[in-house]
């Protein structure tokens, strides 16, 4: 079984820095893709960014790219998202997502990842 806690989400404000954390048990950790999604109030939830299993590659949404980087330390089961230059339109409840070794598909399609974590706040003031 595969648990999934984030944290580090909070208020801040705008073209200020936050990191998120995705701590990880389970034996998959390892071999697994992970990523972060997003949802706003009354919106669905999109895609931010993922990472390979050995943290080789990384994805994002176009909302994010060259603000947010993705990574990983596999030897403390953990994923992060450092969210710089956070735009009000960056507010959402944050989800990190785990993929079972074996799920192929694109990163951004919510039906490839099998773990969710309960979601950690991010609100940005502007």
């Amino acid at each position: 079984q595969v648990q999934l806690v984030e944290s580090g989400g909070g208020l801040v404000q705008a073209g200020g820095s936050l990191r998120l954390s995705c701590a990880a048990s389970g034996r998959t950790f390892r071999t697994s893709a992970m990523g972060w999604f997003r949802q706003a109030p009354g919106k669905p939830r999109d895609f931010v960014a993922g990472i390979t299993w050995s943290g080789g590659s990384t994805y994002y949404g176009d909302s994010v790219k060259g603000r947010f980087t993705n990574s990983r330390d596999v030897a403390k089961n953990t994923m992060y998202l450092q969210m710089n230059s956070l735009k009000p339109e960056d507010t959402a409840v944050y989800y990190c997502a785990l993929r079972s070794p074996w799920r192929s598909g694109s990163y951004t399609r919510e039906s490839t990842y099998d773990y969710w974590g309960q979601g950690t706040q991010v609100t940005v003031s502007s």
